[in-house]
């Protein structure tokens, strides 16, 4: 009974790292490349590598019965912590980016 209880915890956290590590990529892949170099935020590719991996680490290590187990654990635990970085310091950063007008500066 406890057992069946700790790896429902464990299924439920997750498919919580794994929908955050998605909602990374997406947001990240919808914003303009020069949003994160006026922001100062490295490169819109750089992010795209970063939260693609944590988010494919995060697909290959549900656990059974919705995936595959696959490098679960502790390395799972690691894949969300870019796609946390992302979502809490450069998708703020990076929202309020307005592309430069005609004669203008930067697109703040």
């Amino acid at each position: 009974m406890l057992g069946n209880v700790q790896l429902l915890i464990f299924l439920l956290l997750a498919v919580i790292m794994f929908a955050l590590e998605v909602w990374a990529l997406v947001d990240a892949a919808t914003r303009p490349a020069p949003a994160f170099l006026a922001a100062d935020k490295r490169t819109k590719n750089f992010w795209l590598a970063l939260t693609g991996v944590a988010a494919a680490i995060g697909f290959i290590a549900i656990p059974p019965p919705l995936g595959l187990g696959l490098m679960g654990g502790f390395l799972q635990f690691v894949a969300v912590v870019p796609a946390a970085v992302y979502l809490a310091d450069v998708r703020p950063a990076v929202r309020g980016y307005r592309p430069p007008r005609q004669g203008q500066g930067r697109g703040w």
